[in-house]
């Protein structure tokens, strides 16, 4: 996705080796436009699928999924990071460990918004170590529903989170794969690098 690939370009801020800064328009602030362009990216890349809902977490999460859902015309969920006064009993649990915050987070999402007759595809802005995604994978397995795929914005490749999903299985679309950070530039990866891996 070329949009994306030259607002991380342009915009974003590589901190280290492996961190990547994109709250200009991703997690932080928002850019409508590239939102918009990220939901139907998705939407095309899993159009055909019978996809029932979206499911993802809080709160980077929530823009392009809200995108893609409009898109695909089906609900998105969104796992809540901190249980609410309404949210309290009957509850999918999960843990993540959050690598930028040093701390594990229990998430959760309501049993009555998902069945085992869903059909999900899960979203998430970024995939790294993958432990946000291996708890959305937990929640929805938890619920008996069927995982179609994992969509995420930027993945960083140079990370292992990726390579476990696949390996497991699952069919993981990602619009930016950066495959490194270092130096303080930001390198995409290769196209037939992905072509050959997939």
């Amino acid at each position: 996705m070329e949009k994306l690939k030259e607002k991380i370009m342009t915009e974003g801020q590589v901190l280290s080796d492996d961190v990547l800064k994109v709250d200009t328009f991703l997690n932080h602030q928002l850019d409508p436009v590239l939102m918009s362009e990220i939901g139907k990216e998705f939407a095309k890349r899993f159009a055909g699928m019978g996809i029932t809902k979206i499911v993802t977490i809080e709160s980077s999460g929530i823009a392009p999924s809200v995108m893609a859902g409009l898109e695909l015309h089906v609900p998105v969920l969104f796992a809540r990071k901190k249980k609410s006064l309404t949210l309290q009993d009957d509850l999918y649990t999960a843990s993540v460990y959050s690598f930028t915050k040093q701390e594990d987070n229990q998430i959760c999402i309501g049993r009555k918004f998902l069945s085992k007759k869903e059909k999900v595809l899960i979203i998430d802005d970024f995939l790294a170590k993958g432990q946000a995604a291996l708890g959305l994978i937990d929640l929805v397995k938890q619920s008996g529903a069927e995982i179609i795929g994992i969509g995420i914005v930027i993945e960083k490749s140079f990370q292992d989170g990726g390579k476990a999903l696949r390996k497991k299985g699952y069919r993981v679309e990602s619009l930016a794969r950066i495959e490194s950070l270092e130096d303080g530039r930001v390198t995409f990866k290769k196209e037939e690098e992905i072509i050959h891996e997939g």
